[in-house]
């Protein structure tokens, strides 16, 4: 069959399924429907018509879009119009999970398959409520039994559920920690012995000062008192004295 003529049957099995319907998914479905046909149409073909569809979607001209997420293809409406769909849903949209739920769920997904014993090594706190509540809602399962620790525990695991909650379509889409905390990275200030001398900070004084080298009031040391005021002392000239006392001479040593 021409990619063409695939594409509307496509299209209708996305629209109508009750869940995200995977490439596979819909080879199998369509090769059902016209099960009479010596050429079958392949996975190739489908996944070249899904991306078809996809870029028609995007056009400004549709409210909807054809999106991969909670494992498989589906219609979602485009974030623009969320306020007017929030309308009719009001009390879906304005779910929220709590701090200590979302804490538990990230845990989770970034270290499935876990048992809730180490869910609570790294909160530091019971996690039974927040755990009742994400199996509840349907965005954890558990996925087995740790065969390697003592009492073989329950393991959890993130559901389809999950991945279709936060639009992506599956756990390897989630941000990197790294990139999640590349924001909070503060690079350190190069620090150069010189600026901590005495020196360096006399000589900007100075220039500050228009001091040049040699004259009087050169600067030979900056300080700062308890109260925070820069202190500068200046270099005092010596007088020349090359003439010993009258009273003492050279030879002599003091009694």
């Amino acid at each position: 069959m021409e990619i063409s003529q695939i594409i509307p049957h496509i299209e209708v099995l996305i629209f109508a399924s009750e869940k995200p319907l995977s490439s596979l998914d819909i080879v199998e479905l369509i090769n059902n429907t016209f099960g009479f046909l010596e050429e079958r149409v392949t996975l190739d073909q489908v996944e070249s018509a899904l991306e078809g569809i996809r870029e028609k979607y995007d056009s400004e001209f549709y409210p909807f879009e054809v999106k991969q997420s909670g494992g498989g293809w589906q219609f979602l409406t485009k974030p623009s119009f969320h306020a007017t769909i929030a309308q009719l849903n009001g009390d879906k949209f304005l779910k929220r999970l709590s701090n200590a739920a979302l804490e538990t769920l990230a845990i989770i997904a970034y270290k499935q398959p876990i048992t809730k014993g180490e869910i609570e090594a790294i909160r530091g706190v019971n996690s039974d409520y927040s755990i009742q509540k994400l199996l509840e809602k349907e965005l954890v399962l558990i996925s087995g039994r740790n065969e390697n620790m003592p009492g073989k525990p329950l393991v959890y695991a993130t559901s389809k559920n999950f991945m279709d909650y936060f639009g992506i379509n599956s756990a390897a889409d989630l941000p990197k920690i790294k990139e999640v905390l590349a924001d909070q990275i503060v690079e350190g200030t190069m620090i150069n012995p010189e600026d901590f001398t005495d020196q360096n900070v006399a000589d900007t004084v100075a220039e500050e000062h228009e001091i040049l080298p040699g004259e009087e009031g050169d600067i030979s040391a900056v300080a700062v008192n308890e109260d925070g005021e820069l202190i500068i002392e200046e270099i005092e000239e010596e007088e020349d004295n090359d003439t010993t006392p009258e009273d003492e001479s050279p030879d002599q040593k003091p009694e």
